[in-house]
This record gives C-alpha cells, sequence and structure tokens, in this order.
C-alpha cells in the first residue's frame, strides 16, 4: 500500500521510510526523544532511538520532507 502511493506521488517509498521520517520530523520538532522512542518508534532501549536519530542530518531530513509534500 505504501508502495503504491509512492509510484502515485512518483517517489520509492517503503513503510520504513514513513517510520523514519515521522521520528525524525517529531524529534527536530521538539518531541522529547523519549516520547519519539516509546511512542512512535516503539524501541525497547532509548540508546537505539538516539543511535537512529543521530545518524539523521539535517540534509536528509529536509530532503524528505520535500519528497512528501512538494
Amino acid at each position: 500500500m505504501v508502495k503504491k502511493a509512492g509510484n502515485l506521488v512518483g517517489i520509492k517509498l517503503r513503510p520504513h521510510d514513513l517510520r523514519r521520517h515521522a521520528a525524525t520530523h517529531a524529534s527536530r520538532s521538539g518531541v522529547p526523544v523519549e516520547i519519539v522512542s516509546k511512542v512512535i518508534l516503539r524501541h525497547a532501549n532509548l540508546s537505539t532511538t538516539q543511535r537512529y536519530l543521530g545518524k539523521v542530518s539535517d540534509t536528509e531530513a529536509i530532503r524528505w520532507i520535500d519528497n512528501l509534500y512538494s
């Protein structure tokens, strides 16, 4: 379903991409990392969330937002 929606707008989209985008957007919007970890990503350990969010650059986050909302 997600891939099909991506095809409709001309981008490669996977469920993981939406999950990561939601977590990145929430984090960059000031949502505490504990909430992002437990509610959005459902990670058992906070360190897992910190590891993944630390790898998302501002450029990458902006690229995803542009792809989804342009």
